[in-house]
């Protein structure tokens, strides 16, 4: 091919006006791909801008176009495999933290038959101490043990302090079977009550405490006079 410059003839050879062709095709597309990235950018353009974008818009894209399309395509990924171990990690740690509290919840919950049985000790207990006298008459009196309850002679006073390890009968040393899990300890103070004052030493206050086998305290008060 012959190019024609200030009058002068020059030939090109066909490798150099091949890549030329090359050249231009990049060019086209590359300016085809900014346009249709930029809309605006498009119009702007004029009318020969829209003759090379419309046969696009109906789908006879060149292959450079395809090929940033394709490109586009891949930059638009999901979600990574590091990402994906992160978020397993994250919930891994959250599901164990929430088992944790649950499982602590359960453990400290209080068992409604156990609750019951304390109470039942409890009351037992408070009732055997409201029954005894508030005073003795000849003021022999020991200190209440598991062993001596039902043989020595005691006074309310007598059980402050007194405290056991499993529930048993007051005429047998040995524990309940099936409630062996319990303890009680007992506290008698000094106590006023209407008319009478603490200084006078004529009431005073009972408190028993049971603790159950999953170690909840079950806590019974009751006031006895020197009636």
């Amino acid at each position: 091919m012959a190019d024609t410059k200030s009058g002068v003839h020059e030939t090109i050879s066909e490798e150099v006006m091949l890549g030329r062709l090359a050249q231009s095709e990049q060019m086209r597309d590359f300016f085809i791909q900014m346009w249709q990235q930029n809309p605006v950018l498009a119009k702007q353009g004029g009318p020969k801008v829209h003759s090379l974008l419309t046969p696009l818009e109906g789908g006879t894209m060149s292959e450079g176009v395809h090929e940033s399309a394709r490109t586009g395509k891949a930059k638009q990924r999901g979600i990574s495999l590091i990402e994906l171990i992160m978020f397993i990690i994250i919930i891994s740690v959250a599901l164990t933290g929430i088992l944790l509290v649950m499982n602590k919840v359960s453990s400290h919950s209080a068992d409604p038959l156990l609750h019951k049985q304390a109470i039942a000790a409890a009351e037992s207990l408070l009732e055997e101490i409201e029954l005894q006298d508030f005073v003795s008459a000849s003021g022999a009196t020991v200190a209440v043990t598991k062993a001596n309850r039902s043989t020595a002679y005691h006074i309310v006073k007598d059980y402050d302090g007194f405290a056991t390890s499993g529930v048993f009968q007051v005429n047998n040393a040995s524990a309940v079977a099936g409630l062996e899990g319990y303890s009680a300890t007992v506290a008698v103070k000094a106590a006023a009550l209407g008319d009478i004052t603490v200084g006078s030493g004529s009431a005073v206050l009972i408190t028993v405490t049971v603790t159950d086998p999953q170690g909840t305290p079950i806590p019974i008060s009751g006031y006895r006079t020197a009636y």
